[in-house]
């Protein structure tokens, strides 16, 4: 009970501090459950917000769904996920309350403005992250080069991006095998 309950709170903690949307989270979860709880690892978080990418829903959301079944099977997911979405929820309802009353005042739109240079700022940081931890030989600059192509100069559907990505990893990549697979 002692790790659920650490669970939820660690995710209120992670929801409350998560603004801007799913990427601007990354480095929150590097400090939340990388380094201070040992939880995860780096590459699991980029595993986790590739699978996030291609399922329905909320990135964010369904990263800590992922963590929380990672840690304590299905209820853990479940924890993870209301202790995540907590904090929005509420915040959501408070604003929708009061915002409508103060959404001309200019101190608010100042604040508003302000946040979003903030999570500008969280997105580029992740960026140069995923910039650093992946850009490690030709083949991965090679699949993110047409990836990035795609997007900007042909307008391609991210699903077509996200197939042909998962198509060349499966052909540029040798399988590892397991060895805990093998023992069984």
């Amino acid at each position: 009970m002692k790790e659920i309950l650490e669970l939820f709170r660690t995710f209120i903690v992670i929801g409350a501090s998560a603004f801007g949307g799913g990427y601007s989270l990354i480095p929150i979860l590097e400090r939340e459950l990388i380094k201070k709880r040992g939880w995860i690892t780096m590459e699991e978080v980029m595993d986790y917000y590739s699978i996030a990418q291609i399922t329905p829903g909320v990135i964010a959301v369904n990263v800590a769904t992922f963590v929380g079944w990672k840690r304590k099977g299905i209820f853990g997911g479940i924890i993870a996920t209301v202790g995540f979405i907590l904090p929005g929820m509420s915040l959501m309802v408070l604003a929708s309350i009061f915002l409508s009353r103060f959404a001309e005042y200019e101190m608010v739109k100042k604040a508003f403005a302000g946040i979003r240079i903030a999570v500008g700022a969280l997105i580029l940081e992740t960026i140069i992250k995923l910039v650093k931890g992946y850009f490690s030989n030709f083949k991965t600059v090679t699949i993110f080069v047409v990836a990035l192509a795609l997007s900007i100069v042909f307008s391609t559907s991210p699903v077509f991006i996200i197939l042909g990505a998962a198509l060349a990893g499966f052909f540029l990549y040798p399988v590892r095998r397991n060895k805990k697979a093998d023992d069984l």
